[in-house]
């Protein structure tokens, strides 16, 4: 059986930004748009755990916290989308350094 390969954690964490964003906008329901970012930023961080260990699971998913907490001062300056864009490549480039370089 052919192995399956297994999806970036900097793509989990940065879809878990944008999906979150844009589930919430796009519904009207915060709380949806939380879920998304709470589902993909806990499957982000157990790809973090298994990659690269605790202490940098630990640093990635307060990065993670602080760009969704981030994007929303720098979307009153910058607008939403590029804000939100912006906080997401940033995690995203941190994750992959990190932990998704050694895979």
């Amino acid at each position: 059986m052919a192995k399956v390969p297994s999806v970036p954690s900097a793509a989990v964490a940065a879809g878990g930004l944008v999906g979150g964003y844009g589930v919430a906008r796009w519904t009207k329901k915060r709380q949806l748009g939380g879920a998304v970012l709470a589902v993909a930023g806990a499957a982000a961080a157990q790809q973090w755990r298994q990659r690269a260990g605790g202490k940098a699971a630990g640093a990635l998913t307060v990065a993670y916290v602080a760009a969704f907490a981030g994007s929303h001062p720098l979307a009153k300056k910058v607008g939403a989308w590029p804000a939100v864009l912006g906080v997401a490549g940033a995690v995203a480039l941190a994750s992959w350094a990190v932990a998704d370089r050694q895979a």
